[in-house]
């Protein structure tokens, strides 16, 4: 990833007073801006420079931002934000079900999204956090297999597959603190750098899609026990953590 300051932020938005408003804030912090209108000058922009975050509409023409943001999650190891006027709870889960780092809606506070912004990219440095760093060693947990330095996760059965960023990071602190509760507070900061706001489901969407992987049963969970009230904690058997 490029240093913070010089970080590539790209901004896909259709209404040009969002766009050029979101290109001339970020440009003022610092960063290199760069925008597309949809999907197919999104690519391009993908294809000819080094992007580290995507700031998206939901609303797009063509393919909508929630489709881009499937195909940007599997190919790309870049953070993706979405800003977007659909402010429904049904929305806000979809796109974080399907692996936004964060969800924010218009209008919104410039301050608060550069704020957003600078911390999920500090988030995003490989060695930020003294919970979560690189590691040479593959964690082995009830016969899976984590590989921390490509977040490759690996089933008895051998089917190997990665998991976004925010995943990989909640998870990393609950097998740090295993068999300790971690609060939704401390997972929030981890996976994002901001502070846990009311009724905000960022915490629960990422643990029910960390489970689906390796779960057999939601109701009775295997390795990541809910505790009601506080948060979650890690119980799983566990090899080679750093």
């Amino acid at each position: 990833m490029n240093n913070q300051a010089q970080a590539n932020i790209l901004i896909v938005e259709d209404e040009e007073v969002t766009r050029v408003s979101l290109k001339h804030l970020f440009e003022a912090e610092g960063y290199n801006t760069f925008v597309a209108t949809n999907g197919e000058s999104m690519s391009q922009q993908l294809q000819s420079n080094d992007i580290d975050l995507v700031l998206m509409d939901v609303n797009l023409p063509g393919k909508n931002g929630l489709l881009l943001a499937r195909e940007l999650v599997e190919k790309k190891e870049t953070g993706l934000i979405f800003i977007t006027g659909r402010d429904s709870e049904v929305d806000k889960v979809l796109g974080l079900e399907i692996g936004a780092d964060d969800y924010i809606t218009k209008p919104f506070n410039p301050r608060e999204l550069t704020i957003r912004v600078r911390n999920l990219l500090k988030r995003m440095a490989p060695t930020d956090s003294p919970a979560v760093v690189a590691d040479t060693l593959m964690i082995n947990f009830n016969n899976w297999q984590l590989d921390p330095n490509s977040r490759q996760m690996t089933s008895p059965q051998g089917n190997t597959f990665p998991i976004p960023r925010g995943e990989y990071r909640a998870l990393r602190l609950l097998m740090a603190n295993r068999g300790k509760i971690v609060t939704r507070q401390d997972l929030i900061q981890e996976m994002t750098g901001r502070d846990l706001r009311e009724n905000d489901r960022t915490v629960d969407v990422t643990i029910r899609r960390l489970r689906k992987h390796f779960e057999s049963d939601d109701a009775s969970p295997e390795f990541i026990n809910t505790i009601h009230g506080e948060g979650y904690r890690f119980v799983g058997s566990l090899d080679n953590l750093n």
